[in-house]
């Protein structure tokens, strides 16, 4: 009786797996996260905010996740292959940020490596584009969907979960791009 109930048991699990990987292979094999926003300010008061990886900690909203987060950076700020390195407590983890592009007061490529929880690798842009009443931001992140990743995506949604992150990293990011083009009289729409 015992091992008939736990065939049982056995093959309605065995099912359940084979259903949650045949309703994975479905979802799509990358992922795009990309959130948006207006500034009052001119896009070269917000591209140094971007592009220089040691201002990040005024807008970033991961940056106030874990105030002991150890940072390490490399290369010259603003520079294409300047690098920043994290590792802090389980809601930052680990990794490691590259500039991958710049183009002043319009775009802002980085290589996104996560390195601890799990690994993964993204692309992340920033476009900037002048506006009627100053400049606007758009905010994307672009990867690829591993198994492991479609299989998560079935029970909670990624882009909702990043992007409540990208949304208050752009409002900080408005508040000090708006903050420093008041400071600057040469830097107002």
């Amino acid at each position: 009786m015992w091992k008939k109930i736990l065939l049982v048991v056995v093959g309605a699990l065995a099912l359940l797996v084979v259903g949650i990987l045949v309703a994975a292979s479905t979802r799509p094999d990358t992922m795009k996260v990309m959130r948006e926003i207006d500034v009052a300010a001119p896009p070269d008061a917000v591209f140094p905010h971007l592009v220089d990886f040691h201002r990040w900690a005024a807008w970033s909203p991961w940056e106030k996740l874990d105030p002991a987060m150890q940072r390490t950076y490399s290369g010259t700020a603003g520079s294409v292959g300047s690098s920043y390195h994290w590792s802090g407590n389980d809601d930052v983890g680990e990794g490691r940020m590259t500039l991958s592009s710049a183009r002043p007061h319009e775009q802002v490529g980085v290589k996104l490596e996560f390195l601890k929880p799990w690994e993964a690798t993204n692309q992340v842009e920033f476009t900037l584009a002048k506006a009627t009443s100053g400049t606007h931001v758009a905010w994307s992140m672009t990867g690829a969907n591993t198994l492991a990743m479609k299989v998560m995506q079935l029970f909670m949604d990624m882009d909702a979960m990043i992007g409540k992150d990208f949304e208050r990293g752009l409002t900080g990011l408005k508040q000090v791009s708006e903050t420093s083009a008041a400071a600057s009289p040469a830097a107002r729409p």
